[in-house]
C-alpha cells in the first residue's frame, strides 16, 4: 500500500502484515493515532488491562504460547517504567516480544518534558534491540526488523519509542511481508559427534527447554529420548517442554528438585542441554553443574551461537534451531545407539511426583493438587508468579505438551494473573488456572477486571499465608525467629473477586478443597479459590519450625 497514512495506521497495518491478532495494552494520549487506526482493524483483538505491568506479562505469556512476539503498547514515563518488568522477564526467559511505547514529540525532546525518558537508552540493557522511529515512512522496515530480531536466535524483547507527532504524520510507505524464519538445522558432522559421545556414555541425561522451545519440539524430541531410554530433565520452570506422561520424563531442575535427579545429574557423564541456558536457578547457582563441569562431557544445543560457550564451556557446541535439532534426531531411527535408563528416572519421578497426605496441615496443598489431579484434563495450562506457593504445582503436578506451564524464570512476582488471563483469551477450549500467592496477587490483581471485560475463562487458587512466603523462608533461614518486614495483613479475596464480576469460596481445610474446586469447574468465566494456609508449612518439605532448629 502506497497511498498516504498516518503513521499509527501504518503501524498497525504492519503488524497485521506480520502476524500480529492481538495486543496488550494501557492507554495514554502519546499513541492515540495507534488505538485510531484500531478501530478500524477487527484483525487485531485490542486488550485493556489495567496496569502495564499487566501488560507486559500479557505480552509475554502470549509470546511464550505463540512462538510470535507478543505486542504490547504502553505511554511514556510512569508507562514505560511500570512495563519495564515485562521487558525484563521477557529477556531472562527468552520469549519473544514487542513493547511500543508513545513518546514525546520529536520537538520537544531533551528538554525534559512531560514524562519524557531518553527510552532507548533505559530500554537497551533490558532488551535485545531499543530504538525509536523517527520517520513514519520507515515503520514497515522498523517492523519487520523487531519482529526477525524479537524471534530469532535467542528469542527475547524489542523496545520501540513512537514519538507521537510521527505517529500523526501522512505520508506514503510501502509495507513489508510476513517474514520467513532461518532455517537452523544442526551440520550432520555435528550430529555423529553427538552420536559418537552417546555411544561412549553410561549415565548421559538431557537438560530440556528455553529458547525456541516449543509443542512440536517436545514431541520429537520425546520420540528420540523415548527410543534410546534417555532421561529427559527440565530446566527451571520448563516443565512442559515434554509431556510429563513420557517414559523419558526424569522431573524438573530449579528449586526444590527431587533428590535422586540431583544425584543423576552429579553423576552423569553425558549432559545433553538443548535450548536452556544453565542459569542459575536451573544449575542452584552453578554449582550442580559448573562452568567447567569436569569429568562430565557437555553438548549444548542453542539457536544463539553468543549464547554457546559464553558461560559454560561445550565439549560440543551446536548452534541449531531446538526443533530442527530435535526433528533430526527423530528421523534418524535407523542410527544404532545404545539403550539407557529412562525408565527408572521417570519411576524415581513419579514416586517424588506423588503427594502423600501430610500430617497437622488443615490445608494440605499436596493434596489439593491431587485432587486437581483427579477433576482437571491433562492439558490445562497452569500459570504462577514467583512465591513459595508455587513449588506444590512445580513438585506435584504433571504438565502437558508445551504450552502448559507459563511461569517466569526470572522470579517475578504477579505474573500469574495476566499469563492466565493471556492464556484464556489465547485458548479458549482449555483449562486454565492461576497460581498466586497472597503478596504475589496483589501486585497484579487489578488484572481480573481485564479478564471479566474481555470474557477470560480461568480459575484462580489464590494461596493466603499472611505472608511473602519466599522471603519469610529465607529470613527463617539467617535471621531465625526475628520477623521483620515479612508479615502481611490480606483483604478477603473471595469479596474481593466477587466485586470484580466473578465467582468466590474461601477454603480453609483440605476437605473443602474438591468439592470447592468442582463447583468452580461447573461454572464459567472468573472464578476464585481463596485458600488460607499456615505459613507454618512453608514448603512441601520444609517447616518455619524446622527451619528455626537449623
Amino acid at each position: 500500500m502506497t497511498a498516504k497514512r498516518t503513521g499509527g495506521r501504518i503501524l498497525v497495518d504492519n503488524l497485521v502484515a506480520q502476524g500480529c491478532d492481538r495486543i496488550f495494552h494501557v492507554p495514554g494520549e502519546s499513541f492515540l493515532a495507534v488505538l485510531d487506526a484500531l478501530h478500524d482493524v477487527p484483525a487485531i483483538d485490542v486488550v485493556t488491562c489495567r496496569q502495564e505491568g499487566g501488560v507486559g506479562f500479557m505480552a509475554c505469556a502470549d509470546g511464550a504460547m505463540t512462538g510470535r512476539p507478543g505486542i504490547a503498547f504502553v505511554t511514556r514515563g510512569p508507562g514505560a517504567t511500570n512495563a519495564s518488568i515485562g521487558v525484563h522477564v521477557a529477556m531472562q526467559d527468552s520469549q519473544p516480544m514487542i513493547l511500543f511505547v508513545g513518546d514525546v514529540d520529536r520537538g520537544m525532546r531533551d528538554r525534559e518534558g512531560f514524562q519524557e525518558i531518553d527510552l532507548p537508552a533505559m530500554f537497551a540493557p533490558l532488551a535485545k534491540w531499543a530504538t525509536r522511529i523517527e520517520d513514519a515512512r520507515r515503520i514497515p522496515e522498523y517492523v519487520a526488523r523487531a519482529w526477525a530480531v524479537a524471534t530469532s536466535g535467542r528469542p527475547g524483547p524489542v523496545v520501540i519509542a513512537l514519538p507521537e507527532d510521527m505517529l500523526c504524520d501522512a505520508v506514503e510507505a510501502l509495507d513489508r511481508p510476513a517474514l520467513a524464519p532461518p532455517l537452523q538445522s544442526p551440520d550432520f558432522v555435528e550430529v555423529d559427534m553427538l552420536y559418537d559421545e552417546l555411544r561412549k556414555a553410561k549415565r548421559p541425561v538431557a537438560i530440556v527447554g528455553g529458547a525456541g522451545w516449543d509443542g512440536e519440539t517436545g514431541e520429537e524430541f520425546a520420540r528420540f529420548a523415548e527410543r534410546i531410554g534417555l532421561p529427559v530433565a527440565g530446566a527451571f520452570r520448563r516443565q512442559d517442554a515434554i509431556p510429563n506422561s513420557s517414559p523419558a520424563w526424569a522431573g524438573n531442575l530449579g528449586y526444590g528438585p527431587n533428590p535422586k535427579l540431583v544425584q543423576r545429574i552429579r553423576e552423569a557423564d553425558l549432559l545433553l542441554v538443548v535450548g536452556a541456558r544453565l542459569g542459575e536457578a536451573t544449575t542452584d547457582g552453578y554449582a550442580l553443574i559448573t562452568p567447567d563441569h569436569p569429568g562430565q562431557t557437555l553438548v549444548h544445543v542453542h539457536p544463539d551461537p553468543n549464547e554457546l560457550n559464553r558461560v559454560y564451556l561445550a565439549d560440543l557446541p551446536i548452534c541449531a534451531r531446538p526443533f530442527e535439532f530435535a526433528a533430526t534426531l527423530a528421523a534418524d531411527e535407523e542410527i544404532e545407539l545404545p539403550r539407557f535408563d529412562a525408565e527408572a528416572a521417570h519411576a524415581e519421578w513419579r514416586e517424588w511426583s506423588t503427594p502423600a497426605p501430610r500430617d497437622g496441615v488443615a490445608l494440605d496443598l499436596g493434596q489439593c493438587v491431587a485432587a486437581m489431579r483427579a477433576a482437571m484434563p491433562a492439558d490445562t495450562i497452569i500459570c504462577n508468579g514467583a512465591g513459595n506457593f508455587s513449588s506444590w504445582w512445580h513438585r506435584y503436578w504433571p504438565y502437558g505438551p508445551q504450552p502448559s506451564q507459563l511461569a517466569p524464570t526470572a522470579g517475578a512476582m504477579g505474573y500469574g494473573v495476566p499469563a492466565a488471563v493471556a492464556a484464556a483469551l489465547r485458548f479458549p477450549e482449555r483449562a486454565v488456572v492461576a497460581l498466586a500467592g497472597d503478596g504475589d496477587f496483589l501486585m497484579n490483581g487489578q488484572e481480573l477486571a481485564t479478564a471479566v471485560q474481555h470474557g477470560a475463562d480461568l480459575i484462580v487458587l489464590l494461596v493466603d499465608n499472611a505472608a511473602y512466603g519466599t522471603i519469610r523462608m529465607h529470613q527463617e533461614r539467617e535471621y531465625p525467629a526475628r520477623l521483620s518486614g515479612t508479615t502481611l495483613r490480606n483483604p478477603d479475596f473471595a469479596a474481593l473477586a466477587r466485586a470484580y464480576g466473578g465467582w468466590a469460596e474461601t477454603v480453609e481445610t483440605t476437605a473443602q478443597f474438591a468439592p470447592a474446586l468442582d463447583r468452580a469447574l461447573a461454572r464459567s468465566g472468573l472464578r476464585l479459590l481463596h485458600l488460607k494456609t499456615d505459613i507454618e508449612f512453608i514448603t512441601p518439605g520444609l517447616t518455619v519450625s524446622g527451619l528455626r532448629r537449623k
